[in-house]
C-alpha cells in the first residue's frame, strides 16, 4: 500500500429517509455516484467534506451528523496508478432541495478546468438505493 495515499472525503446527504445520488450527464458510463472529492492542503476532512458537497451539488444548507469511517482503496483496478484513503461522513440537508437538478462542479478535481454538468436526485434508503460506483457505497449499511 501506497505510503501516503491520496486523502479524499465521501459525502452521504440526506433528507427524510432519502439519499442524494448523482449522474455525470455527459459520462453515464461512470454510473450513479454521491459527493465526493480530494482533501486540499490544510483542511481538516470534515471541512472538504462540506467544501465538495456544496462544490459538486449547490446545496449550502448541510451539517455533518456522523464519520462513519475511512477506507483504503487500490484505485488500479479503476485505470488509475495511485492509492486513497477515503474519509465517509453523513450530512443531513437541512432546507428543502427539489427532487431533481441539475449543477456544474466549476472546479474539478481531475485538474480538467471545463466545467462538469451534473444531474441529482433523491432516492428511497435502502429500498431504492442504487449500486454506486466505484465502492462509494462502501458505508451506506451504516444508514440504516
Amino acid at each position: 500500500m501506497e505510503v501516503n495515499p491520496v486523502q479524499k472525503v465521501v459525502a452521504y446527504i440526506t433528507q427524510v429517509h432519502k439519499l442524494l445520488i448523482f449522474r455525470h450527464t455527459k459520462h453515464p458510463e461512470v454510473g450513479i455516484q454521491v459527493p465526493a472529492g480530494t482533501i486540499e492542503g490544510g483542511e481538516t476532512p470534515a471541512e472538504a467534506v462540506l467544501r465538495e458537497a456544496e462544490e459538486e451539488t449547490g446545496l449550502s444548507d448541510l451539517s455533518i451528523e456522523a464519520y462513519l469511517g475511512e477506507q483504503f482503496l487500490d484505485l488500479s483496478p479503476f485505470g488509475r496508478d495511485e492509492v486513497v484513503r477515503r474519509h465517509f461522513y453523513l450530512l443531513v440537508l437541512t432546507s428543502a432541495a427539489p427532487a431533481c437538478w441539475r449543477h456544474f462542479e466549476m472546479n474539478p478535481s481531475e485538474g480538467n478546468s471545463v466545467p462538469v454538468e451534473f444531474e441529482f436526485y433523491w432516492v428511497k434508503h435502502p429500498n431504492e438505493t442504487p449500486k454506486l460506483s466505484g465502492e462509494l457505497g462502501a458505508f451506506l449499511g451504516q444508514l440504516e
